[in-house]
């Protein structure tokens, strides 16, 4: 392989990697909003929730708790897992070429 495709390869698995960890911190920062009850009138507050909320639209609504607390966790937790997990496994496929 040249120099050049591997450099390539680098860079395109470094950006996947970079986007996963993206995507996971404002799952996570959202979760931590919401347990530290943020004021959703913030205009912050909100493009991280409706951000979260985009991202994590398959799964916020997932589980059954009886808490919301335990749902927003556990949602919104599992997307950004999934997120980081898959996201750096193509990155790792990306970077050996």
């Amino acid at each position: 392989m040249s120099p050049r495709t591997r450099s390539g390869s680098h860079s395109a698995g470094t950006a996947v990697a970079v986007i996963a960890d993206i995507m996971a911190f404002i799952l996570g920062l959202w979760i931590l909003m919401y347990l530290l009850d943020a004021n959703r009138a913030n205009d912050l507050v909100r493009f991280v929730h409706d951000a979260a909320d985009w991202l994590a639209g398959w799964s916020h609504d997932l589980f059954t708790f009886d808490e919301a607390w335990a749902r927003v966790v556990a949602g919104y937790g599992l997307a950004a897992v999934v997120y980081l997990f898959i996201g750096h496994a193509v990155a790792n496929r990306l970077h050996r070429g």
